[in-house]
């Protein structure tokens, strides 16, 4: 059982304010009485560091708003199991802002009789460290399930969330792939989903969060290149550490990235240019012509046929031999002289 901080109000004596953190007819909180019912009226649930366990598995087939105004959700540190919660994530109404409320406060809280507000507290882990906050923002919309023994993949529902801020799933039994609608996210500012077992690529998609100023992936079976730039620039190497088969910036392990080869050079109509292929016809071309020819002459002079081919280049011959005995002549009489 957990019992919340007193909250003073205008009502009797263990009465508790419409948004408090349990079901309104008690202040002792059961966790059977969280999870199997439906509580409108809950903003903030806070169960961290108990040792609740069980799977949060809804048996009902009535479809419920469950935690319609739920706006920080955290079981961390607890004993959970089985699949993520997908019922109770798809009645979040308020972080998948079907439902948005305008608050004329910043903060949290409730106001009594004498119009005195008081604001609610809260203890949560914010981009991998504990914080104590004397005051919740209104804006804040946070889910933390980490350090349980979930199990199953990440659902895509998850992606429907488009208010929330932060996300931690570590330290839990997750396997499969990263979703690649946690890229509709974009008001994202800190993703955890380190220590489990998810496989496959970083989604490149995830690159586009332009809030997420922190990501942790560590430990986990993940490989493939990381995702390059905008965000992901500022992440360092700890952000991905223990996942063996990824490569590129920041780890420094290099991607093996085949380039193709450069396409051929193309002709002004934009057709591709057979100059390469012409080149090579021209040699065969060539070399098979000489081969031919040195046959075709062994074959006359040995036949003697044609007659007027043999006698073509029989007198060319006669015709050289007959200018290199002039210049012999010539030669020998200028020694003479």
């Amino acid at each position: 059982m957990l019992k919340p901080s007193p909250l003073k109000t205008g009502g009797e004596a263990g009465e508790k304010p419409d948004d408090a953190i349990c079901p309104r007819q008690s202040w002792l909180l059961h966790a059977d009485h969280c999870f199997n019912r439906s509580l409108p009226y809950l903003q903030v649930l806070v169960l961290k560091s108990n040792h609740m366990h069980g799977s949060l598995r809804v048996n009902s087939s009535k479809s419920s708003p469950f935690f319609s105004k739920i706006q920080i959700f955290d079981l961390s540190s607890n004993y959970f199991s089985g699949p993520l919660p997908v019922r109770y994530i798809s009645s979040f109404n308020a972080i998948i802002n079907l439902k948005k409320q305008d608050s004329a406060r910043p903060y949290m809280g409730v106001q009594d009789f004498t119009s005195a507000f008081y604001a609610y507290s809260i203890g949560i882990v914010m981009k991998g460290q504990d914080r104590e906050f004397v005051k919740i923002f209104t804006m804040w919309m946070i889910i933390d399930l980490s350090n349980n023994q979930f199990e199953g993949g990440i659902p895509n529902v998850i992606g429907k969330l488009n208010l929330l801020k932060g996300l931690n799933l570590s330290h839990n039994n997750l396997h499969g792939d990263i979703p690649t609608s946690i890229g509709n996210l974009t008001s994202l500012e800190w993703l955890d989903l380190s220590s489990n077992r998810l496989s496959g690529t970083i989604p490149n998609r995830l690159a586009d969060l332009p809030f997420l100023s922190s990501l942790n992936v560590s430990e986990n079976q993940l490989h493939g290149q990381i995702p390059q730039g905008k965000q992901f620039n500022t992440f360092g190497n700890d952000s991905y550490k223990g996942n063996k088969g990824l490569c590129g910036f920041p780890v420094s392990k290099g991607c093996n990235i085949i380039e193709p080869p450069p396409p051929n050079v193309l002709e002004k109509d934009g057709s591709k240019s057979n100059i390469a292929f012409g080149w090579k016809v021209v040699l065969i071309g060539y070399g098979c012509g000489v081969v031919f020819g040195m046959c075709v002459g062994y074959v006359v002079f040995q036949t003697g046929k044609p007659k007027w081919l043999v006698n073509l280049v029989e007198s060319q011959q006669e015709m050289r031999r007959r200018r290199k005995s002039k210049k012999g002549n010539r030669s020998s009489r200028r020694r003479r002289i």
